[in-house]
């Protein structure tokens, strides 16, 4: 089966051995998302929300790279270092994912590599094969 990889465009891919997302047959993993600024850096310090936002416009990104739309998205894992402002999250992840309505999972991490991160968001998604052509 074929294997493509999206890159994160990250220097640390190959040192660390990841890519954004990866894609096998039908089925595609994002990894964690982190709030990454467009000119790098956190982006919407402060804002569970905003960068809530950013986690899923990154998400969304890699899942076009990969062929795929947001309604593919069967699971999605949103790590707060608050769980208690879930609902911030919540409200963007409703935004993105209002038709598809994937199964979804809201958990307190004690922490990220940038503290200045305050969420990660991971999904998954599979690809219904085409209608055959007759």
């Amino acid at each position: 089966m074929a294997r493509s990889l999206v890159s994160s465009r990250s220097p640390l891919e190959g040192e660390i051995g990841f890519s954004r997302a990866v894609r096998v047959g039908a089925h595609v993993a994002v990894a964690g998302t982190a709030p990454i600024a467009e000119k790098g850096g956190a982006a919407a310090l402060g804002d569970v929300y905003g960068q809530t936002r950013r986690c899923l416009q990154i998400i969304a990104e890699a899942l076009a790279a990969a062929g795929v739309e947001l309604n593919c998205v069967t699971r999605t894992r949103v790590m707060l270092t608050d769980v208690t402002r879930w609902p911030e999250a919540a409200r963007a992840h409703g935004e993105f994912f209002k038709e598809a309505r994937p199964a979804c999972t809201f958990f307190e991490v004690k922490r990220f590599i940038d503290p200045d991160w305050l969420v990660e968001v991971e999904a998954d998604a599979i690809v219904e094969p085409a209608e055959p052509t007759p």
